[in-house]
């Protein structure tokens, strides 16, 4: 079935006449996300070209797609919006929600009962604006999005990180904050920085054991977890044509890992191949029609380093497999260094779980690539020696390679088939351990791989490969095992050696479904009626948040300082909290639990400058807002790497901190903090980040004068008497000093349609 053919048609119809224009102003060929990007600016043409890394940019994406975690407070906050349709085509996905314990069917059922509150009330929201609703156990969001709505040369936002998965399609498609989602489906211009754009050319064919995956993995390794930060990365070159959609789609997910605004492939035979088998051959045909406009000119891949900022060249003949980590997807290892780096370093040779599919690597090609190293298994007589368990990505890939024997076969080496939703990938993994604290190791076939995400414990070393290598390491029982030189000993004592895995792109038979798991909206949402019982602890309306009271902030008192890597993760932890993503009250007594104080070294754990003594993050803040007292959180670098979740900048809104004040800030988490009426500053000189003492009273000064380019300062009032001011810098434009003066982006969409409404 193909989704918003009309929408579709007509963004290609109007693609060569957008893009010729967009050619005169430029004066040069484009590359594939300029042509993306200037064909979907919000209004006319551009008057001047837009500078990369430094102009806003208003754009006007196609659709918005939201998962269930995210979507309630996307929701929540359009609730007040006064708008009576989304403006653009939205879906809500369920996918976060259903935790893995015990299998597929069981945890499903259990997530339906447990969760039922919020799911009839994504359902009826959905109706009632007219978004598409998939279901629970329907699949994991980007999978689904690949799969149904991503298309050449089209834009979209997604309130999840890894919405840029649909790039295997050739889309530029970006993870927002529910805020950002608010601004599409309301029909209002959505603004971003425009982008760097950092090229990379692949030339060469993948061989043997070396999969799509160990491309991002290698690319993780050379740009490090934010050196792709303000930029798009668009892959290109003969290697590139080697490669299947949905090979290129884990690529773009996983540059979510580098801090990418989003990755993008051109338009190929491989994406045609897999939007006929996936029921779009209208799509297909169309593109095809304007294929030239759907990837970059031949002058930009001739002559790559004179259109983009950052050239990376991958030999795809020389690459190996990769295993990257622990506890940060940049720490990339060819397997061949692997075993010693396990050694060196001391990380736990015994490989407990190994767990293989999510949004990330959960094609047919990934699967069946696993399934050819567990038939080997099969049939030389060995069994996953470590737990092993496998998570399709949708109901579509669950029930074909089911009927293709691919699950039976999984099942047969001892793997357990999980449901269809992101699970242990996120922390909704109730993990069979006897000692949640044990000093242990796993490997994934996921995307992210911070301390404590997959199951909670700290000492848990987590790596990432990709889904046949995980299988094979499955089979071992230990990370040292390297499946291209060593050998397996069966329940015989026959020495066994594993044959490079087969794939196959695309089923033989077709893709098969019975229940795919969507439901179409109502056409006429007007009637449908929305409840959110005041007594809820899952769900809560939001009450605006108050405008800015036209002074200079003083007498403010720091909240944290957190030290090291400082993630969304930290700030707004997801596992057993994402049942509360739509009680902003309840899921603020996480808020910053998982960060490390600095003056101590432990998490959770600061001064309360009013008692003299030691709480809880949320404690602390809770006691300083009932007296009316403001604070400051400052930060470290990358400050807010990871998720898009805009909980983790709702909390400390809501619980009343003014100010995060960091040495950098991750793309996503930066525009939330402004999004929610928040000072998000870096320090002008990053040195006075050890000027902070743990007892300061902190102003801050020259909001009077609020300007764009206008540092701020900051003065510090230390407890002995002494003092000490520094600048601080802000990347506020004009439209984002008025959601901070508003009190938030939302207080100015809702004044503005209660305005039209009066007309």
């Amino acid at each position: 079935m193909a989704f918003d053919l009309a929408m579709i048609q007509s963004v290609y119809d109007a693609l060569p006449g957008k893009l010729d224009a967009a050619r005169k102003l430029l004066n040069r060929p484009l590359t594939l996300a300029e042509k993306i990007l200037y064909s979907h600016l919000f209004g006319s043409m551009a008057e001047s070209v837009f500078g990369r890394g430094k102009d806003y940019v208003d754009f006007a994406p196609d659709r918005v797609a939201m998962q269930d975690a995210t979507a309630q407070m996307a929701l929540l906050q359009f609730m007040t919006a006064g708008k009576d349709k989304t403006a653009v085509p939205s879906t809500v996905h369920c996918d976060h929600l259903i935790q893995a314990k015990t299998g597929a069917q069981a945890d499903l059922k259990t997530a339906l009962d447990t969760n039922k509150e919020v799911y009839d009330f994504l359902a009826s929201v959905s109706n009632r604006y007219g978004i598409g609703f998939w279901k629970p156990g329907a699949g994991i969001i980007h999978q689904v999005v690949l799969e149904n709505y991503a298309f050449p040369g089209g834009m979209m936002i997604g309130t999840d990180s890894h919405t840029p998965n649909a790039g295997g399609l050739g889309m530029i498609a970006i993870g927002v904050g529910g805020a950002d989602a608010v601004d599409v489906m309301s029909g209002m211009a959505w603004e971003l920085k425009f982008p760097k754009l950092i090229g990379v050319r692949l030339t060469g064919k993948m061989n043997g054991w070396t999969s799509a995956k160990d491309v991002i993995l290698k690319v993780a390794g050379i740009l490090t977890v934010k050196g792709g930060t303000g930029a798009i990365l668009e892959y290109f070159g003969p290697g590139a044509e080697n490669i299947s959609c949905t090979g290129k789609g884990t690529i773009c997910n996983m540059g979510a890992e580098i801090g990418a605004t989003t990755s993008v492939f051109g338009y190929d035979a491989r994406m045609e191949e897999y939007l006929r088998a996936t029921g779009r051959a209208e799509i297909a045909d169309s593109a095809n029609k304007v294929a030239a406009h759907l990837r970059p000119d031949d002058e930009v891949m001739i002559s790559p380093e004179k259109y983009y900022d950052e050239l990376i060249e991958i030999d795809l003949n020389l690459l190996e497999p990769h295993i990257n980590g622990p506890y940060t997807p940049d720490l990339a290892w060819p397997i061949s260094q692997f075993k010693n780096a396990v050694a060196q370093n001391g990380w736990p040779d015994k490989l407990e779980v190994a767990l293989i599919g999510s949004c990330t690597n959960s094609s047919y090609e990934d699967m069946s690539r696993a399934a050819s190293i567990a038939t080997q298994a099969v049939e030389q007589n060995l069994k996953a020696a470590s737990e092993f368990t496998i998570t399709p990505g949708s109901e579509l890939i669950r029930y074909t390679i089911e009927r293709d024997g691919m699950l039976a076969t999984f099942e047969a080496i001892g793997g357990m088939v999980l449901a269809n939703a992101c699970g242990p990938c996120i922390g909704q993994w109730s993990r069979h351990t006897t000692d949640p604290n044990k000093k242990n190791s796993i490997l994934t076939s996921y995307n992210r791989n911070f301390a404590k995400r997959n199951d909670g414990n700290p000492s848990t070393h987590a790596f990432v490969a990709s889904p046949e290598i995980v299988t094979a390491l499955a089979l071992a029982g230990s990370l040292s095992f390297n499946p291209l030189t060593d050998v397996l000993i069966n329940d015989k004592g026959e020495e066994v050696k594993l044959e490079e895995p087969m794939g196959i792109e695309l089923p033989v038979k077709g893709f098969a479904v019975e229940d795919a798991g969507y439901l179409a909206p109502a056409a006429d949402g007007s009637t449908v009626r929305i409840v959110v019982d005041p007594s809820s602890n899952r769900l809560q309306l939001l009450e605006p948040f108050k405008p800015w009271e036209g002074t200079d902030l003083t007498g403010l008192r720091l909240l944290i300082k957190a030290k090291g890597k400082c993630t969304t993760d930290h700030i707004s932890m997801a596992g057993p909290w994402l049942k509360f993503r739509g009680h902003l009250d309840n899921i603020s007594n996480n808020m910053l639990i998982g960060a490390i104080n600095y003056f101590n070294e432990k998490p959770d754990t600061v001064k309360n400058a009013l008692t003299g003594k030691y709480d809880s993050v949320p404690n602390v803040q809770r006691a300083y807002k009932a007296a009316g007292i403001g604070s400051v959180v400052i930060g470290d670098e990358n400050y807010g790497e990871g998720s898009s979740r805009e909980h983790a900048a709702m909390e400390p809104r809501h619980l009343g901190v003014r100010a995060v004040i960091v040495k950098s800030f991750a793309r996503i988490h930066e525009t939330n903090l402004k999004k929610q009426g928040m000072l998000a500053l870096t320090f002008a000189d990053k040195a006075d980040y050890d000027k902070v003492r743990e007892d300061d009273l902190i102003d801050i000064i020259g909001l009077t004068n609020f300007a764009p380019g206008m540092p701020l300062l900051i003065k510090l009032h230390h407890a002995d008497g002494s003092s000490d001011t520094f600048h601080v810098n802000q990347t506020f434009n004009d439209a984002q000093i008025e959601w901070f003066k508003a009190g938030s982006a939302l207080n100015l969409i809702k004044a503005a349609s209660e305005r039209n409404a009066k007309k």
